[in-house]
């Protein structure tokens, strides 16, 4: 079995913070998510990808630590892809690597300009554009996972969006196998991180990072008409039941773990389809009793 890196450099204060300030709030989740689905075994070289944003900036730390203490050995790259930032926004992302005391590695592309080429959805070719670079480049690196910073609030705002504009009940899963890539897999590790304590983490220590840094963010954040994006009326709608009901977010969550099939109309597995009129006439006793609630 390999041996597990040793780090002979101690830790910063704002590393500490994650353990002392933060411990409930990211630490604890950070570690529960990499148990709870199992996103690394011993001997992964993982690419940790940074935009440069608060999200993946706050992974890198974590997974930073994660190394120096876990008792799976495991290495890491941490990915900076470079898809066409300014100077100002580069610079800003190498500053704050010194920081955080990230040793990044930098590559170059050139996917904002093909993005702001595309006639429709930008921002959807742009993220199938960065993900098979950070794959491609994963694997000249040798690295068999990439580690990706979406949070707790992605989660649920994508099961809420499948529903209301997608007709379907889905959600986005805490790791992939990739399909274009033999072998390489896709982990989120931030996975069970609410989005106001990555906020909170990183005004405490003072930290100011990018935001999209893309040209066409406010394009991309209104349609074709002028209103806003599909993804800013879920944020906003969340917002508002979560006054309502803190425990919204939860429960939307625990929705895609308790699905009972018993009680779908249909479903389907890859290409595996299935209605309930398939076997309702086998079940029939027993459906109709649970369901008028006898």
């Amino acid at each position: 079995m390999p041996k597990r890196p040793v780090r002979t450099e101690m830790p910063g204060e704002i590393e500490l913070s994650l353990v002392n300030e933060y411990r409930k709030g990211i630490w604890s989740k950070f570690t529960k998510g990499i148990r709870e689905y199992d996103l690394i075994q011993p001997g992964d070289r993982i690419a940790v990808c940074i935009s440069g944003g608060k999200d993946s900036m706050l992974m890198a730390v974590c997974m930073k630590r994660l190394q120096r203490y876990s008792k799976v050995p495991f290495e890491v790259v941490y990915l900076v892809m470079d898809p066409g930032y300014s100077g100002e926004n580069r610079r800003r992302i190498l500053d704050n690597a010194q920081r955080l005391e990230i040793p990044v590695q930098v590559f170059d592309t050139r996917i904002f300009e093909s993005a702001a080429n595309a006639d429709k959805n930008p921002c959807f070719l742009c993220a199938r554009l960065r993900r098979g670079c950070l794959y491609k480049k994963a694997e000249e690196l040798g690295c068999n996972k990439i580690a990706v910073g979406h949070h707790f609030d992605d989660v649920i705002e994508t099961i809420v969006m499948g529903m209301m504009y997608g007709s379907q009940m889905q959600t986005m899963m805490p790791k992939l196998h990739s399909e274009n890539y033999r072998g390489m897999q896709l982990i989120r590790p931030m996975y069970l991180i609410r989005e106001e304590d990555i906020i909170s983490w990183a005004e405490h220590n003072g930290l100011h990072f990018i935001q999209c840094a893309c040209r066409l963010t406010e394009r991309a954040s209104r349609d074709d008409s002028g209103e806003v994006s599909k993804r800013q009326k879920v944020k906003a709608l969340l917002k508002e039941l979560r006054a309502a009901d803190p425990e919204v977010d939860m429960n939307i969550f625990r929705s895609v773990e308790n699905v009972n099939l018993m009680t779908l109309i249909s479903y389907h597995r890859g290409e595996e389809h299935h209605h309930f009129l398939d076997d309702y006439d086998k079940g029939l006793s027993l459906r109709g009793v649970k369901n008028e609630g006898f």
